[in-house]
C-alpha cells in the first residue's frame, strides 16, 4: 500500500489491521490525547468563551477563496494525518471560518447558542449510539422517547391526566414522532391527514397503495389543495410535491394588515372550494404559530372554527412558536393551538437543542396507523417499533437529549428563555422606533421583528407621495437595505439577515427589511444598540460617498 509522508518529522502514516485496531479503539499516543484533553475540556466546560475565541460571527475570507482551498476530490489511500492534527486544524482553520451563532451578536436566524451541557448531552448520544428505528437497537431510549413525546403532547393538548395514562406507553397508539426537523414534520403531518382523507374504502386499497389518481377518481375529484398564508413555510410547498398532489396545490389565502392570515379571504376561500361540483378535496388548512420571516402568530382559535365546521384538517405549524406554551406570560399568543389535529415543532430552535431534531404530534393518538410500515426483518406487524410510524428510518436518540435538558431547565427555565426574547425583542424594537434613520416593519409578536433604513424624511414622502413615486423610493431603499446588509454581513462583528415582504401593511410592494431573531440569552438591549450603532456608521459612509441626489 501507498504510504503517506507527514509535513513533519513523524513516520509515514499506515493502514494495517494494528493501526486500525489503535485508532478504532483509543487515541492513537500520548501527544493526541493531550490535543484532545486541550481542546475538548475548553469545549466541555467553556462551551461559550471557546466559541467567541475560535470562531468570529463571519471572516473576510471568501465563499471562493474557501471552495477553491476545498476542490480535492480524491481520498487519499493511506491515512493523511493523526487524531491531533485533525483536531487541531479543525480548531485552526475550519472553526475560525465557521459562523459564530452562539454571539450575542448574531441575531439574523433561527440558529442560536445552545446550552453548554447539550454538547455532553449529544456527546453521551453519539457514544451509546442507539438507533430508534427498533426496540432492538434502542431499548430504554425507544421507552424514554415516548414519554418524552407525553410530555410535549400534554403542553400543546392539555389532555386530561387519564388520557396520558393510557397512552404514554401504549404499544399500539403514538402521540407523535420524532423527526430530523421542522420540514419533516410538516411533512409528516400532512402525509397522514392525505392517507386519512383518501383511506381505503369499497374497491379502493387507499392512496398510499393506489396512488394519487385512484384516489382522486375513487372520491370524484380533479384536485387536492392545501390551505396557508403567504408566511407558510416553503416546506409546505416541499411537502405537497413529494406528497403528490402538486406545489401548485398550496393555495396561498392573503394577509390581513397584521401580517397573519386574512380570517375573512380564508372563510370565503373555504366556502369557494368546498362548494357542491368544486371537485377540490381540501387536504388541511395550515396555521402558523411564528411565522420564519416576521414571527406572527395567526389567529389559531378562529381557524380551528373554520376547519372544524367543514371537516377540515387543522395542522398549526408552531416549529419556531410552540415553547412559546412554557411561558405563562405569553402562552396566551397561541390560544387555540390545542384544538389542532396536528402540530409540528422544532427541538433544535427554542428548545436550544443541537441540530437536527423535530417533532409532530397528533391530537388523535391512533393518526399515525395510517402511515404505518413494516419490514420482514425490522418493524415487524405486531412490534411496537418506533420506526413504523416514522418518515425516517434510523435516526439517533435526539428524544434522550430533550428529556434531560426539560429535567435540567424545567418549564420555568425555558419560560426564563422565552420570555427574555420577546420581552428584549419589545424593547428592541421600542430602540428603533426612536432612530431618525429607521423604520419599524413588523413589531414583534414573539421575538421576531423586521425594520429597514428609512429617514423619517422618507417616511413622511411615503405617507404622502404617489404610487409611482412611493415605487421609486422603495426600490432605492431596497438597494441600500440589501447593501447595508451585506457590509454589516462582511465587517464580520454582528449579523442581521435579510428578507423581502409585501402584503396589505406595504401596499402590496416588495419591501426589502431587515430581520432579526432575539433567542440568545446573552442578547441584550444594549448589544442591540450597537448594532444599530454601527448600521448607522455604515449608512453614514454609504450616504458620504453616493452622490447628493442619492442619498436618502
Amino acid at each position: 500500500m501507498k504510504q503517506h509522508q507527514g509535513k513533519d518529522s513523524r513516520p509515514p502514516l499506515v493502514a494495517d489491521w494494528q493501526h486500525l485496531m489503535r485508532t478504532f479503539i483509543r487515541p492513537e499516543d500520548e501527544a493526541s490525547r493531550a490535543v484532545l484533553t486541550k481542546y475538548m475540556e475548553q469545549i466541555l466546560f467553556g462551551l461559550h468563551d471557546f466559541l467567541a475565541s475560535h470562531v468570529g460571527v463571519t471572516r473576510e475570507r471568501t465563499l471562493k477563496e474557501l471552495a477553491e482551498a476545498y476542490s480535492d476530490a480524491s481520498i487519499s489511500p493511506a491515512p493523511e494525518k493523526k487524531l491531533d492534527e485533525i483536531i487541531s486544524e479543525l480548531i485552526e482553520e475550519v472553526a475560525p471560518h465557521a459562523v459564530n451563532v452562539s454571539s450575542p451578536y448574531f441575531v439574523g436566524h433561527m440558529t442560536s447558542a445552545i446550552p453548554f451541557f447539550m454538547v455532553h448531552l449529544r456527546t453521551i448520544v453519539a457514544a451509546l449510539n442507539q438507533n430508534v428505528v427498533k426496540l432492538e437497537t434502542s431499548k430504554i431510549l425507544s421507552v424514554i422517547e415516548k414519554q418524552v413525546l407525553a410530555k410535549i403532547h400534554r403542553m400543546v393538548f392539555q389532555r386530561e391526566a387519564g388520557f396520558y395514562a393510557r397512552h404514554v406507553q401504549h404499544p399500539e397508539t403514538m402521540l407523535g414522532a420524532f423527526t430530523e426537523n421542522g420540514t419533516l414534520a410538516n411533512f409528516t403531518a400532512l402525509w397522514a391527514a392525505r392517507n386519512r382523507l383518501f383511506a381505503p374504502g369499497p374497491g379502493f386499497a387507499g392512496i398510499e397503495v393506489e396512488g394519487v389518481h385512484a384516489a382522486y377518481r375513487h372520491k370524484g375529484v380533479r384536485r387536492c389543495v392545501v390551505l396557508a398564508s403567504r408566511l407558510g413555510h416553503y416546506s409546505l410547498r416541499k411537502a405537497a410535491g413529494l406528497l403528490g398532489i402538486g406545489n401548485e396545490q398550496l393555495v396561498v389565502v392573503e394577509m390581513d394588515s397584521g401580517w397573519r392570515v386574512d380570517l375573512d379571504k380564508l372563510a370565503e376561500t373555504v366556502r369557494d372550494l368546498t362548494r357542491p361540483g368544486s371537485e377540490t378535496a381540501v387536504l388541511a388548512i395550515v396555521g402558523i404559530a411564528g411565522t420564519t420571516e416576521t414571527g406572527t402568530v395567526d389567529p389559531l382559535e378562529p381557524m380551528a372554527e373554520i376547519c372544524a365546521e367543514h371537516g377540515i384538517h387543522f395542522h398549526v405549524d408552531a416549529a419556531w412558536g410552540g415553547p412559546t406554551l412554557l411561558s405563562g406570560a405569553f402562552r396566551g399568543l397561541l390560544s387555540g393551538i390545542e384544538k389542532a389535529d396536528s402540530v409540528a415543532i422544532d427541538g433544535h430552535k427554542q428548545f436550544y437543542m443541537p441540530m437536527t431534531s423535530g417533532m409532530v404530534f397528533f391530537r388523535d393518538p391512533t393518526a399515525l396507523d395510517a402511515v404505518a410500515y413494516h419490514a420482514r426483518y425490522i418493524n415487524r406487524p405486531g412490534s411496537v417499533d418506533l420506526g413504523i410510524r416514522s418518515i425516517s428510518g434510523s435516526r439517533e436518540a435526539t428524544s434522550l437529549m430533550l428529556d434531560c435538558a426539560l429535567r435540567i431547565m424545567g418549564a420555568e427555565g425555558y419560560a426564563l428563555l422565552i420570555d427574555h426574547g420577546i420581552e428584549t425583542a419589545k424593547a428592541f424594537a421600542a430602540a428603533i422606533e426612536k432612530r431618525k434613520d429607521f423604520e419599524l416593519i413588523t413589531a414583534p409578536e414573539l421575538n421576531i421583528l423586521t425594520y429597514r433604513l428609512c429617514s423619517r424624511r422618507l417616511q413622511q414622502r411615503l405617507e404622502s407621495c404617489g404610487q409611482e413615486e412611493r415605487r421609486a423610493i422603495n426600490e432605492r431603499l431596497n438597494r441600500i437595505n440589501r447593501d447595508l446588509q451585506r457590509r454589516q454581513r462582511e465587517a464580520g462583528k454582528s449579523f442581521v439577515s435579510r428578507t423581502t415582504l409585501s402584503g396589505p401593511a406595504t401596499n402590496n410592494e416588495q419591501i426589502v427589511v431587515l430581520r432579526t431573531v432575539i433567542m440568545n440569552p446573552m442578547t441584550t438591549v444594549a448589544v442591540l444598540e450597537e448594532i444599530l450603532d454601527e448600521q448607522e456608521r455604515i449608512f453614514a459612509a454609504m450616504n458620504a460617498a453616493a452622490a447628493p441626489e442619492n442619498a436618502p
